[in-house]
């Protein structure tokens, strides 16, 4: 599955699955712009994409943001000409039950979860289109499909994104551009890490395969899909939860 020769932009890369998605792809030969709001942070991802023998980008995007998600696209495309591989995997959440939610966390999850994957996406589309090829995986999650209490904001945007791969999946394949999501379960992350040894345990007692993801689970899984392999596959979500979902 070599990425040889091809470009990639992940965003939210600086940390978690984002990182391990960039590193990964560079070990396969993608050259990767290492997209996050916030560049200081980037560097480590970025020196190990380096590390890796390819070149990188440390682009500061905000997502939520058309004008600046256009403007890391045209400086990308002006500086290596093309972008083969988008991954979606910048996210936030804002947790609370419904009815003492803030708007402005609803609001704010839905902003860079959702919005901030149809910008991008938007944002590269006319150049694959154009090339007539692309990959563009977006990273959905297991609530999109089930829910969570205390995650409706979340939940729904991740539900929202799974519905708009498929609807781009159908706009672009007649350009060769494959659209797809992955929907990680529960992976071992900083924020899961946070959580007490009575919540860990409780989680991987619904998870079949009896452990928690790791990030490199996701990142190997994006890989495949970004590759020349995947390439008669396109609106499809692959579940990468241990089992936990059975669909």
């Amino acid at each position: 599955m070599t990425l040889q020769g091809k470009t990639a932009v992940v965003t939210g890369a600086a940390q978690g699955i984002g990182r391990a998605i960039a590193e990964t792809l560079a070990r396969a030969g993608a050259d990767v712009v290492v997209a996050d709001i916030d560049p200081g942070r980037s560097q480590d991802t970025v020196d190990a994409v380096q590390k890796a023998g390819r070149r990188a980008i440390n682009g500061k995007v905000n997502v939520g943001d058309w004008n600046d998600v256009k403007r890391l696209t045209d400086d990308v495309l002006k500086e290596w000409g093309q972008i083969d591989i988008l991954v979606n995997n910048a996210g936030i959440t804002r947790d609370g039950l419904l009815v003492k939610m803030k708007e402005e966390d609803w609001q704010a999850v839905l902003q860079v979860n959702l919005n901030g994957t149809f910008f991008c996406t938007k944002a590269v589309l006319p150049s694959m289109s154009k090339r007539r090829y692309g990959r563009i995986i977006n990273i959905a999650s297991i609530v999109g499909a089930i829910g969570n209490a205390g995650q409706a904001n979340y939940a729904a945007s991740k539900a929202a994104v799974i519905g708009l791969t498929k609807s781009v999946a159908r706009e672009y394949a007649s350009r060769s551009v494959t659209v797809n999501a992955v929907a990680p379960g529960f992976i071992d992350t900083a924020m899961t890490q946070g959580l007490s040894q009575e919540v860990r345990e409780s989680l991987q007692n619904q998870i079949p395969l009896g452990r928690l993801g790791q990030v490199s689970d996701v990142a190997e899984a994006v890989r495949f899909l970004a590759s020349d392999e995947a390439g008669y596959i396109t609106g499809h979500v692959l579940h990468v939860n241990g089992g936990m979902l059975m669909a």
